[in-house]
């Protein structure tokens, strides 16, 4: 396919490289991303490659293919092609982490009360067969960036004075809720100044923010979603562990071809170092969206006109949106005195309610001044997902935090401003609809948990 160039972002950029049901308004680029024609044509093509010729094309042309992925993907990062591997998502590359670290008695890992849920599940599951426990930050937004730092030592050297080891600390690059940058440089300097290893969840990385100064962050490890903001395919990631770290990563999840038995003579790799080695082949499944990152690198430079201009675009929207949002409901958008956390790609607006607590709900409730019980926010929120999807044809990705309830809100270049301006009365229509009490007690079907 010829690449157009330079469309003009917004709905140009929707109308000749995305395909978009025509009504669909996609809002919520955040959770799962989305691919433009150019990839998807990249991507067919692989697909059929690998149904035409099954065995050649697994055997034979993936490898190579994989090499130039990590080759073009590296500079992204300021890293070297043999410290990057590619694995499907990022709670993938959280878990071959964790579950190749060697926890012993009295290990802790620190984590931000920010965690995201299923990295905070793989911990407990893990606890169940070895001796490590979690330990929190509370955060509650707003909240600047050296208040973040302060409390992490803090905790760490807390934890430290009960006698315990923190082995780890894991955080992330933005946040999946509320949608914030996080000061991930800082908390890395942290963890090396008190001999703490560093697991990145950068699952809103890559292609969101500027990350070309990794390699001289140097985090311990690193995982970062392709799927989501850099228009790969599903399920793209990458897991960066620097050469220093290698050693430590013993096994792929789950284990295949790839690992070395111990206290045995190595097997051949054909000049692929043993990390390369491990994850080259991790059992049979579709690898072509991993091969896909030339083409999505190709469009993002040709068509887009490179990483910072995509962003500039993604962040002015983002900001713009949300405000717009924000004056119809009569609210505001959530940001700090240093505004860092909003620098992504991300808006989160507050809803026009009033949650009191149960006891304070006893003394009287004003529904259609907007006050409600704290206890009915995730209900309201479920309610406002489906019923915009249903009656609207859009997706509102709700969340509470801070005893209130948010819609957080993507920036990205197929958007424009009159997409937030679409939004915003429906989604105060919807307000006033749950303040009169249209809210089914249990919303049909099992929500997926976004990221």
């Amino acid at each position: 396919m010829t690449l157009t160039r330079n469309p003009p972002f917004g709905h140009p950029m929707r109308n000749t490289h995305f395909q978009f049901a025509p009504t669909y308004r996609p809002l919520n680029h955040g959770s799962f991303g989305t691919h433009p024609a150019p990839v998807r044509a990249a991507h067919y093509t692989l697909q059929s490659q690998a149904i035409s010729r099954p065995d050649t094309f697994i055997s034979f042309d993936t490898f190579p293919l994989l090499a130039q992925s990590r080759s073009l993907i590296a500079p992204l990062l300021s890293v070297s092609p043999s410290e990057i591997v590619f694995v499907p998502n990022a709670t993938t590359g959280v878990n071959t982490v964790l579950r190749n670290i060697k926890f012993e008695a009295n290990d802790v890992v620190v984590a931000f009360s920010t965690i995201y849920p299923a990295c905070e599940k793989t911990l407990a599951s893990i606890g169940e067969i070895l001796p490590v426990e979690l330990e929190k930050v509370e955060l509650v937004y707003p909240v600047e960036d050296e208040e973040i730092v302060r409390r992490f030592r803090e905790k760490i050297e807390g934890v430290r004075r009960m006698g315990k080891r923190v082995r780890l600390a894991m955080f992330d690059t933005v946040l999946t809720f509320p949608g914030a940058r996080f000061p991930w440089e800082m908390c890395v300097e942290v963890c090396k100044e008190m001999g703490v290893l560093s697991l990145i969840d950068g699952a809103h990385g890559i292609g969101l923010i500027d990350l070309t100064h990794l390699g001289k962050v140097s985090p311990d490890f690193f995982v970062s979603n392709c799927h989501k903001w850099l228009y790969t395919p599903r399920a793209c990631a990458i897991l960066h562990v620097p050469t220093r770290n290698q050693h430590l990563i013993r096994t792929s999840l789950p284990t295949s071809h790839g690992y070395q038995y111990l206290n045995q003579p190595p097997e051949d790799t054909s000049g692929r170092s043993n990390f390369t080695y491990l994850f080259e082949f991790v059992a049979t499944m579709d690898y072509t969206p991993y091969l896909c990152i030339p083409s999505a690198l190709e469009f993002r430079e040709k068509v887009c006109g490179g990483e910072a201009a995509i962003r500039e675009y993604c962040y002015t929207i983002a900001r713009q949106g949300g405000e717009c949002v924000a004056r119809v409901l009569g609210t505001s958008v959530l940001t700090t005195e240093g505004g860092g956390m909003r620098e992504c790609a991300f808006a989160n607006v507050e809803l026009p309610f009033v949650f009191k607590s149960k006891e304070e709900a006893e003394g009287g409730i004003n529904e259609m001044e907007g006050e409600l019980e704290i206890s009915q926010a995730e209900t309201i929120g479920a309610w406002i997902k489906v019923t915009a999807a249903r009656e609207f044809d859009t997706y509102l990705q709700t969340a509470v935090h801070a005893e209130k309830l948010w819609v957080r809100f993507s920036g990205q270049i197929y958007l424009e401003l009159s997409d937030f301006e679409w939004v915003a009365p429906r989604l105060k229509e919807l307000c006033e609809r749950v303040k009169k009490g249209e809210v089914s007690e249990l919303v049909e079907g099992r929500a997926v948990v976004e990221g």
